[in-house]
C-alpha cells in the first residue's frame, strides 16, 4: 500500500477508534469535532440519524453511561485522496453490528462522514458430534 494511502486510512482508523472511546461519546464537542457538518448515519435499528441527532443522543444530560464498544477486523482503503472507507465489526454488551464508514478530508482533517450498521447474529458455535 502507498505511503499516502496507508496514512489515511490510519488517520480514519484513529477518528474511528476516538469515537468509540466513552469520554468522546459523552462530550458534544470532542464528538462534534468529529463529525462532518453534513454527518449522516443508518443505525443499526434502521433509524436514520444526522449530527446533531447523535450529538444529543449521546451526551443528552441523564445518558446512561455506554458500555464499552469493542470493534474487531477494522480494514480500510482509500477511495479518493481525501475519503477512506472503512469496515469494521462491533460488539456492544452483546449486540453485533458489522459497521462501514466513509471519511473525508476537510481543511479541519479527517471527519466521518456517513456510517452505517447491519446487526449481525454470531454463528452458532459447531456441535460436536461421535462417530460411532
Amino acid at each position: 500500500m502507498p505511503e499516502a494511502e496507508r496514512d489515511a486510512v490510519e488517520a480514519a482508523i484513529e477518528g474511528e477508534l476516538r469515537l468509540l472511546d466513552p469520554e468522546v461519546r459523552a462530550s458534544a464537542d470532542l464528538l462534534g469535532a468529529q463529525l462532518h457538518p453534513d454527518f449522516v448515519e443508518f443505525g443499526s435499528s434502521g433509524r436514520r440519524y444526522d449530527r446533531t441527532d447523535v450529538i444529543v443522543a449521546l451526551t443528552e444530560e441523564g445518558a446512561r453511561p455506554a458500555p464499552p464498544i469493542t470493534a474487531s477486523r477494522m480494514t480500510g482503503v482509500r477511495l479518493a485522496p481525501d475519503v477512506v472507507h472503512l469496515t469494521f465489526d462491533t460488539d456492544h454488551n452483546g449486540r453485533l453490528a458489522h459497521r462501514s464508514s466513509l471519511w473525508r478530508h476537510t481543511e479541519d482533517g479527517w471527519v466521518l462522514y456517513f456510517h452505517q450498521a447491519t446487526p449481525f447474529t454470531a454463528p452458532p458455535a459447531p456441535s460436536l458430534t461421535q462417530d460411532g
